[in-house]
């Protein structure tokens, strides 16, 4: 559990992840902090340092200074099952400062892989696991974890019912904790995450007299007037005159329309995207890997 000196003091709630004292909370509980202090379960508290902010997928990664700490096993998030029991720990309206222990609260799984795209404050929502586990104000940041006690996710936001109430009516929503593996991979090596990406595919929007021309039976989507050699376009059999009619299942008709469907699902480098072609009047379906590189 953990608490920023500033101003005006707020909490939230975070999980140790490793002996040498990583801590994975949400970005939304650290981000406006001038300092972040962290107390342990009995009470003994430690300066952390921010080592990574990432505010769209809404993960931290603090470090505290020393060694031996006790610490949470991670789990597989992709092997959850819905109606497993799990128990969401953290600390809620501040409780923690009353006898130095988290509170835990107990619910099942009510659904996964639910995805909100982009929020109103930027973050990406995608994957995410739905319980009825009671999360309140202060849980964000907190593990949630199975019954054998190893995390499945982290605690971030809730569905309160209405705008004027701010308490758990049981629908809450974890980050999977393999979405936030990869993140804190990257805040730890290099403070950031790297959203570049690139497809090799260079495309423009079908007109209804370049379909004429081409004596087209459609007239609207994305037309690919060039495929990079050796790219990851050209490796998924995308060709030079093929049609891009849909992006993981939406409508394409504009270069914008097909960046904001990778952006506002936080796909990045090795993420595979799929892509309906229209082709000599078939449509085809081909998978595409996100390559290195820039947009």
């Amino acid at each position: 559990m953990f608490y920023q000196k500033r101003k005006a003091r707020s909490s939230g709630s975070g999980v140790v992840i490793s002996p040498d004292g990583y801590v994975i909370t949400n970005s939304h509980v650290v981000e406006k902090a001038s300092e972040v202090f962290v107390s342990l379960k009995g009470g003994k508290e430690y300066p952390a340092e921010i080592i990574g902010i990432d505010h769209i997928s809404d993960i931290a990664l603090l470090k505290l200074d020393g060694r031996d700490f006790s610490y949470a096993n991670l789990s597989n998030s992709d092997e959850l099952i819905i109606g497993e029991w799990v128990i969401a720990l953290g600390n809620p309206l501040g409780l923690f400062e009353i006898n130095n222990q988290p509170t835990a609260t107990v619910g099942i799984i009510s659904a996964v892989d639910m995805n909100f795209g982009e929020m109103q404050r930027g973050q990406v929502y995608k994957n995410m696991i739905q319980t009825d586990a009671a999360i309140n104000m202060g849980n964000s940041g907190g593990p949630l974890v199975n019954s054998q006690g190893n995390v499945i996710g982290i605690n971030t936001f809730i569905y309160t019912g209405s705008s004027y109430s701010e308490g758990s009516i049981g629908i809450g929503f974890a980050i999977p904790i393999n979405r936030a593996k990869r993140i804190v991979e990257e805040l730890k090596n290099t403070g950031r995450v790297d959203r570049s990406y690139k497809t090799g595919l260079t495309v423009q929007p079908l007109t209804p007299r370049i379909a004429l021309y081409m004596d087209l039976d459609i007239s609207e989507g994305l037309i690919v007037v060039e495929v990079e050699q050796k790219s990851s376009a050209d490796r998924s059999g995308i060709k030079n005159g093929d049609i891009i009619t849909r992006v993981n299942g939406v409508v394409v008709n504009t270069t914008n329309e097909f960046r904001s469907i990778i952006e506002e699902s936080d796909l990045r480098q090795g993420d595979r995207i799929n892509i309906q072609l229209y082709r000599n009047g078939r449509n085809i379906n081909k998978k595409l890997i996100l390559g290195k590189g820039g947009r």
